[in-house]
Order: structure tokens, then sequence, then C-alpha cells
């Protein structure tokens, strides 16, 4: 089978990974490579360790893609296994602050223009379980029940977790801009 550079489509990029051409399987590790070593590190805030959950993932990846269902991209695919891979690899269990029972579901408003780079070293200074449940709701897109069965906690610990976080990088973000 003769393959098109980055032109190729989802389906063909499978099939030739499945194939074992090592020109799919390099084109899919290329197209997917930079977003997933960002899910890896957001979770791990360590490059090393990013980089070894991403090396590992994509083993996963290429080992499990012949039981892709397609049941949703392979871009949210690949992205649930870096995840996984991640949490994995974080050396203790994230720590969890207690309930207090609030958590409600209201939208941040920082009041002012943020520099983005502020705004990721103080996502990833937030403690470990806040800033896990940030990344994988706010960041990442998964819903309350899915960060919930992926972290082995209820759906109440996930809200009060994003809640906690969101209070904390306001506080952050109010101490240093001045609000």
């Amino acid at each position: 089978m003769a393959y098109a550079t980055t032109s190729m489509t989802e389906a063909e990029l499978i099939e030739g990974c499945l194939a074992n051409g090592r020109l799919a399987q390099k084109l899919l590790y290329e197209r997917y490579c930079q977003a997933m070593y960002t899910v890896a590190y957001r979770i791990t805030s360590d490059f090393e360790l990013a980089n070894d959950v991403l090396q590992e993932a994509f083993v996963k990846v290429f080992r499990a893609l012949p039981g892709f269902r397609r049941e949703s991209t392979l871009g949210a695919w690949i992205k649930a296994i870096v995840v996984r891979t991640a949490l994995s690899k974080i050396k203790r269990e994230p720590q969890f602050e207690p309930l207090d029972g609030r958590y409600p579901e209201e939208p941040i408003y920082w009041g002012h223009r943020l520099d983005v780079e502020y705004l990721e070293k103080a996502i990833l200074a937030l403690p470990e379980g806040y800033r896990t449940v940030f990344v994988l709701i706010e960041v990442e897109g998964y819903t309350h029940k899915e960060v919930a069965e992926m972290l082995g906690i209820s759906e109440g610990t996930s809200k009060s977790q994003l809640f906690y976080a969101k209070k904390r990088l306001r506080e952050t973000i109010s101490k240093t801009h001045g609000s």
C-alpha cells in the first residue's frame, strides 16, 4: 500500500498502522505527539515523566490499536490512554482535599487579561489533586463522572476539587495581578 504523507485520513492511518506500516506509525505519532505530551505534562508537571508517559502511552496505543472500536475519534482514544498512563505514573495518589459540601458550578471570571505562561505556571503550582481534576475537566474536557471513574473518587470529590482549584487560582492571580 502506498502511503500519502500528512494527508492520510484517520481511517487510512489506522489501516496502515494495523498493517505494520512504519510510515503510517510514524505519521500517527507525529500527528498526535505534541498534543499528547502537553496532556501528560499538565498531569505530571514533570518534563521527564511526561516524556516517559508519552513513550509508554504510544506503545500501548500501537498494541491496543487492533481493538480500537472507532466509537470515538482516534485522538480522543489516544488521549484517554495518555491520561490513564500519566495518572498511573504519578508517584503517589493525588491528594484530595476533604469535602465540605460546597462545589457550586460557577464560571471563572478572571477580570483581566492573563499571560498564558503565567496561567500555566499557576495551574502547575496547584496541589496535585486540584491540578489533576482541573486539567482533566477544564483543559481536557472530561466530565465529573469520567474524572471520578479515572481517579477512583466520587463525583462530589471531583466537583469539590475543581471548585477549590478555581478558588486557589483566583487567589493566586489576585495576589499577583492585584484585582
